[in-house]
């Protein structure tokens, strides 16, 4: 059975740019990069918990980071209240021929 997923936005403010560089490289694996320091991920629970994990192996006291899991409703309402294109998503799924 598959891990149920969520869609987070991750937001961090980093210091030093060595650290911020090394999360930003970790996060390009996890997800897409919506602004200077805020990614979008889809993630199960043992994906975040393991991307939190890497995380702060990375900061410092002095750096920020939040998670934010978005409710399928928000998800929904994105398109309602934002710029179009602005949280694209590929919802072609699979096709069997």
């Amino acid at each position: 059975m598959a891990e149920l997923k969520h869609w987070y936005i991750i937001c961090y403010d980093i210091r030093c740019p060595k650290r911020w560089r090394k999360a930003y490289k970790l996060l390009e694996g996890y997800g897409d990069r919506l602004q200077y320091s805020i990614f979008r991920c889809w993630l199960s629970q043992r994906m975040r918990e393991k991307l939190r994990w890497d995380l702060e192996k990375i900061l410092t006291l002095e750096d920020d980071l939040i998670l934010i899991r978005l409710s399928g409703q928000c998800v929904k309402d994105l398109p309602k209240y934002n710029r179009p294109n602005t949280w694209l998503l590929n919802e072609k799924g699979f096709r069997v021929l």
